[in-house]
């Protein structure tokens, strides 16, 4: 039977512990039969009337826990808004939202807007508390303004290294420790010659955008240049990626299938049009699943999820796509039926070939699902003794098609 209204209050809680809280969370805490929460949490919430525990580990069984607690007075205390990169958005997956009280306080990002007096929605707001360093890089931008989320006292330092090697040594680093407690402390560097020791693992990064003429900065359209690819011939080239991310379409949230991954670029690209696209890559080869790994890192595109193995056998089990590439492979057989029949309704398949063989295929596979075909061929102008004259690349059959 469902409780009669909210059993389970989620508490945003700052460096100021109770004296921030509003007399409704003060209440509620106070009410609470059971409270769980970071060590942190717990302390600036003191004294707590009713059983308290720190999170468990693995993280996750905390869950359970909350769960099993089911129409009790239970409160969960997170940091600043639950619902901003943390645990509120998770607990409201599992449990209705009409169970569920928040109060929530301003968040890391709004604390370190208000004292450095950017503008909220101007900025752009990155966690990286718990995820990989490198999803910075797409958001450097010229004359970007950068929060991020430190997942210690050492994000600031490493961040600096990664301006500094990648052409933005010139930003400005502006470390926020502790905000909004007794303990808050705000300091500026550097990238170039950054020096600020004894950082509170509770920090807020912002930074200042400022890149050098040779930066190396990620341009928002499709077709990146080929060197940013390491590669072994095995790379769809510039001009053809760019018509084949047009082609696969892809919108905010989808997920991709790069079958024959090879360098990664198609994948990569993907990932990179926004922040929610994920994209899974198959790769037969080790060392080309590797190298794209490292094209995948350099770039920030770190929801490219790899996966060595064979095509068709290695889409077994994989999360339905809303797109598929087919770099590589098409011809095998029951690439083309696997992965079909796993495409979401509405979802874009885009084949490219080189071959006849595949050629053969594409146009049998034109006559039987319809859909659009091309030719693209591509000149390149290359050094001939001493002058110059067009290269010509080995044209690209691609078909593109819409699953009804």
């Amino acid at each position: 039977m469902a409780p009669n209204g909210p059993w389970l209050t989620i508490i945003g809680i700052g460096e100021d512990g109770r004296v921030g809280l509003s007399p409704a969370a003060l209440s509620a805490l106070d009410q609470a039969e059971f409270v769980i929460g970071g060590t942190r949490h717990l302390e600036l919430a003191a004294p707590l009337a009713g059983r308290s525990q720190p999170w468990p580990s693995p993280f996750a069984e905390a869950y359970a826990l909350i769960l099993a607690r089911r129409g009790e007075p239970t409160c969960v205390l997170a940091t600043g808004d639950p619902f901003h990169y943390g645990v509120g958005a998770e607990l409201a997956r599992l449990i209705p939202a009409e169970e569920i009280a928040c109060f929530p306080q301003p968040s890391a990002f709004s604390l370190a807007a208000s004292r450095l007096g950017w503008s909220l929605p101007e900025c752009e707001c990155v966690s990286l508390h718990g995820r990989a360093l490198e999803r910075i890089i797409p958001h450097l931008q010229p004359g970007a303004r950068i929060l991020a989320l430190s997942w210690d006292g050492s994000t600031p330092g490493r961040l600096a290294e990664l301006l500094k090697a990648r052409g933005f040594g010139a930003s400005t680093i502006t470390v926020c420790e502790a905000l909004g407690g007794p303990r808050e402390r705000i300091r500026r560097a550097n990238a170039a010659d950054f020096t600020l020791a004894e950082i509170d693992p509770l920090n807020t990064v912002a930074i200042d955008v400022a890149a050098a003429r040779d930066a190396r900065i990620l341009t928002l359209a499709p077709g990146l240049p080929d060197v940013l690819f390491e590669n072994d011939g095995q790379l769809t080239k510039a001009e053809i990626r760019a018509i084949t991310l047009a082609a696969l379409a892809p919108k905010a949230g989808e997920l991709l299938w790069d079958i024959g991954l090879g360098a990664g670029s198609v994948g990569i690209e993907w990932c990179l049009r926004h922040p929610r696209n994920r994209c899974i890559g198959i790769e037969e080869r080790p060392e080309r699943a590797e190298r794209a790994r490292r094209n995948a890192q350099e770039l920030g595109a770190t929801a490219l999820d790899i996966r060595i193995g064979r095509a068709p056998e290695a889409l077994a089990d994989l999360p339905a796509p809303d797109a598929i590439f087919i770099g590589g492979g098409a011809s095998e057989a029951g690439v083309f039926d696997t992965a079909w029949a796993a495409l979401k309704s509405g979802g874009r398949l885009v084949v490219n070939g080189v071959t006849l063989e595949t050629e053969t295929l594409l146009g049998s596979l034109y006559a039987r699902y319809g859909g659009a075909m091309r030719r693209l061929a591509v000149s390149r102008l290359e050094p001939v003794g001493g002058m110059h004259g067009w290269r010509a690349a080995m044209p690209v059959t691609q078909w593109v098609v819409v699953k009804l």
